[in-house]
């Protein structure tokens, strides 16, 4: 006994473990200064192609010098604006009533709801002065990301001034905020999905696959205000100013590049420029993007620069979360071109020290810019004051609209957006797959470094990394049996590599069917994330905004993944002599496999197993996984689905392995012949009957 106690010890120190245990699959080694950079590479790679993108715009302005150019410059981006936000609905009676008055000391509310589109309610709150004496000029205050809207404390104080001052102003609910929750309980008028970003951004993202945005929706609903304020007989329509703080600046920025109608522009706690936010926080909520916006060309000073020469403000502070040397970048172009009209005194930019806040200097500076551009001559100090109660603000019955009135919701908007039937032939669809995407074609130069390997029973592992599309090396497994083959399967699993990797598990099923398996871990799963796209928290923060990140390039995290799926063949090829490669897939990632295979006829067939299947789908649910959002396609749904590019690939009989039976409602696109055809679909959850069918596949 003691014996084998001192020899168990011996065994501990020196190592001496089945080879099994002392593996250790990770590719990336804490110590290697180079690589340990992995979960920001997808970001990092983002950036770097917005900043060229960038650059290529401050090249084009840096050469404008005459007024006439300068008015070429704001027609570009009037047209690229539309291009990347419209086109809007058209417009349709508002159908506006006053749901209850309330009367204050020196002025009243009335309290209104109107129809921005048909059965879609905005809730608003109209203040006016008391003996207005003839038309007076009228503000529109949008709320930043509070859960109350306008009737938060910080927000009623600069709209309680304005009134003060005799400003008529109509605050509104932006959708997902004050009485517009779209995720809530009746009960208790409690969201159920939490604050404003994610009221925005969970419909905001389906928008986006479905060909819209939610920056359409918001900016529609200010436009729609607009119409709403100037039929009041008590506005004049011609002195018309817009302001809001943090997500109301992007507000005020966005509803006064779009409506010529309003005069005095005053965007607070927002305007910085797209490099110096990439720089630091990073893209933010779903409304905050623009569809292929820095693709398009443009950036944040555009949204002033299109106004020119109206009075625009911008008010910052130097410890914003919105970066301040961005800001003061912005401001020195959108000078240029107020001096170039000659009118450089309607442009201004205030900051104070201070954190993402209101503060009594720059709000005292707004006041004073509303006075004078909308002709209201007065005091700018800002006044203490009697902030109003909640049940005083209520503008529904319930407290909530889609409770009070039969109305629709984001998500049931972007149903609209969905067309019955996709135009064009199937290869038309795949082609438009392939841009959609922003997949790029692998060159022909790939370098990959060996990093370490491990000998099992009948097979080697080896650890690898390979150079991706930019700056990044993607970590990969290379399982090869002891016998020389020329077949492969590349093995993606959303995961990451090593969930499947252990002896015993599915890759060395397929080893020992005689196969190389590669298993990388792509961009943002396994080594090279936080956990990968899981629809944790994180996720619906942090990687939603990878996600919108990479729409503002025109790129896609699917169409960069297929492009480094198609790389990894290459390699296979070159390095290996593979000369049958098939690939499998794991849930999510079917959609990079199916796009990476309808792009490389070297793919010979695909299986995928519990698989995201349609976009249709996944838009047409209320309630989704935020995790399947990073393998969707921004616009893709009018132009192709993933059934579209599975029905591809018919001839080269994939393999699909589904818990459950496949709801033929998801997949809307596929004719009866394809449903017919070569695509064999299998309803089966026991591990070791799966296995067997994966050998079928693997040898037919």
């Amino acid at each position: 006994m003691l014996k084998t106690f001192f020899l168990t010890l011996l065994i501990l120190a020196c190592g001496f473990l089945p080879a099994h245990a002392q593996e250790d699959l990770k590719v990336i080694q804490s110590h290697w200064v180079s690589f340990t950079d992995g979960p920001n590479a997808l970001y990092r790679h983002q950036t770097r192609q917005a900043f060229d993108l960038l650059d290529e715009r401050e090249k084009a302005l840096e050469n404008i010098q005459s007024k006439a150019e300068w008015q070429d410059w704001q027609a570009g981006i009037k047209e690229k604006l539309m291009q990347v936000v419209g086109p809007f609905p058209e417009k349709t009676p508002l159908k506006a009533a006053i749901t209850r008055t309330v009367q204050r000391e020196g002025f009243r509310m009335e309290h209104v709801v109107f129809q921005s589109q048909p059965g879609f309610y905005v809730s608003a709150t109209l203040f006016l002065p008391d003996e207005l004496a003839g038309k007076a000029p009228a503000i529109i205050y949008c709320s930043g990301h509070a859960l109350e809207s306008y009737r938060s404390f910080t927000y009623q104080h600069v709209i309680l001034n304005l009134v003060k001052k005799g400003f008529i102003v109509l605050a509104f609910d932006p959708v997902g905020q004050g009485e517009r929750l779209e995720y809530f309980d009746p009960s208790t008028n409690k969201p159920t999905i939490g604050g404003p970003t994610k009221q925005h951004s969970y419909p905001g993202a389906q928008a986006f696959v479905a060909g819209t945005s939610q920056a359409k929706y918001m900016i529609w609903d200010g436009i729609r205000a607009m119409d709403y304020l100037i039929s009041r007989p008590e506005v004049d329509p011609v002195r018309i100013g817009i302001t809001g703080r943090s997500g109301g600046g992007t507000q005020a920025a966005y509803i006064a590049a779009f409506d010529s109608r309003i005069y005095a522009s005053a965007p607070e706690n927002y305007i910085t420029n797209f490099r110096r936010l990439l720089l630091t926080h990073g893209p933010q909520d779903a409304e905050q993007n623009f569809f292929r916006g820095i693709a398009a060309g443009l950036d944040q000073p555009d949204l002033l620069l299109v106004r020119a020469p109206k009075p625009n403000l911008m008010i910052t502070t130097t410890r914003d979360i919105f970066n301040i040397e961005g800001a003061r970048e912005t401001r020195d172009q959108v000078q240029r071109i107020y001096d170039a009209y000659g009118l450089s005194d309607r442009f201004e930019m205030v900051e104070d020290d201070a954190g993402h806040a209101s503060t009594l200097r720059n709000r005292e500076v707004m006041y004073a810019f509303f006075q004078k551009h909308l002709d209201w001559p007065g005091s700018s100090i800002d006044q203490n004051i009697d902030t109003l109660s909640r049940e005083e603000l209520q503008v529904t019955p319930t407290g909530q609209v889609l409770s009070s009135y039969p109305g629709k919701t984001i998500q049931e908007l972007n149903q609209a957006h969905l067309p019955k039937q996709l135009n064009g032939s199937l290869a038309e669809r795949v082609s438009r797959s392939r841009k959609l995407s922003g997949y790029r074609e692998p060159s022909s130069d790939i370098e990959t470094m060996m990093t370490g390997r491990f000998q099992r029973d009948g097979y080697v592992v080896e650890k690898y990394l390979m150079k991706g599309e930019g700056d990044y090396w993607v970590p990969y497994l290379l399982m090869r049996p002891d016998k020389m083959t020329s077949k492969a399967v590349i093995y993606l699993d959303p995961e990451g590599k090593g969930i499947d990797a252990a002896v015993g598990g599915t890759m060395e099923a397929l080893v020992q069917e005689g196969q190389m398996v590669l298993a990388p871990d792509l961009l943002n799963t396994g080594e090279m994330g936080n956990g990968g796209f899981t629809g944790d928290s994180n996720f619906q923060g942090e990687s939603y905004n990878l996600w919108f990140g990479s729409i503002l390039i025109g790129r896609s995290i699917v169409g960069l993944h297929a492009g480094d799926v198609n790389r990894l063949v290459k390699v296979l090829q070159e390095s290996q002599g593979a000369d049958e490669i098939k690939s499998l897939a794991k849930g999510q990632m079917a959609a990079v496999l199916l796009h990476a295979a309808n792009y490389n006829p070297d793919i010979a067939s695909i299986a995928l197993i519990d698989p995201m299947l349609s976009y249709r789908s996944l838009v047409a649910q209320e309630n989704y996984d935020p995790a399947n959002i990073a393998y969707t396609v921004a616009g893709a749904l009018p132009a192709y689905d993933l059934p579209d590019l599975l029905e591809n690939l018919s001839n080269r009989k994939p393999l699909v392995i589904e818990k459950n039976e496949m709801d033929p409602g998801s997949l809307p696109n596929w004719s009866e012949s394809f449903r017919e055809s070569q695509v064999e679909t299998i309803q089966v959850t026991d591990p070791g009957e799966r296995k067997a069918y994966l050998r079928k596949w693997l040898n037919p």
